[in-house]
């Protein structure tokens, strides 16, 4: 019998910096890969045309994460391109940049998604909150390791 024993973790950096450049806040927290997240990484292995993930939003949603969640609960702004998404062995990390004006407010979630609008959550976060002003810049850096054990 052979008993394999997948997992997925999910790690997230946070990196806020004022408008000159000093870093305010530089957190590390994890997340929940929910079930939306889980079908689309079996449904890639078979090769159909989902979307690669491609986008990642912020939101000030307190609610805790749950598998059956598809969507942040309270986006701030819109959904930013990925700056980058790099794959390598067991890993894939993805990095997107929240400029100034972009993801303003009390910062307490984020999601990675495969469309700019609706489409598929890959994972959630949420966190404490952290307050981005408007001449804030915030650096998201998710890193998805798989691991078997």
């Amino acid at each position: 019998m052979i008993n394999e024993d997948l997992k997925l973790r999910g790690d997230v950096a946070i990196v806020l910096k004022d408008k000159d450049g000093n870093i305010k806040e530089n957190r590390k927290i994890q997340n929940l890969v929910v079930s939306s997240g889980l079908e689309f990484i079996c449904s890639r292995m078979a090769g159909t045309s989902a979307g690669v993930m491609s986008h990642m939003a912020l939101g000030s949603g307190t609610t805790a994460a749950a598998a059956g969640q598809t969507d942040l609960v309270s986006i701030l702004g819109s959904r930013e391109a990925l700056d980058s998404s790099t794959a390598s062995s067991n890993t894939i990390t993805y990095v997107s940049s929240f400029e100034a004006g972009e993801g303003t407010g009390a910062v307490t979630e984020a999601g990675i998604f495969n469309a700019s609008s609706s489409g598929t959550m890959l994972c959630r976060t949420v966190f404490a909150v952290v307050n981005k002003q408007a001449d804030d810049t915030m650096s998201v850096t998710w890193t998805i390791t798989l691991t078997a054990s």
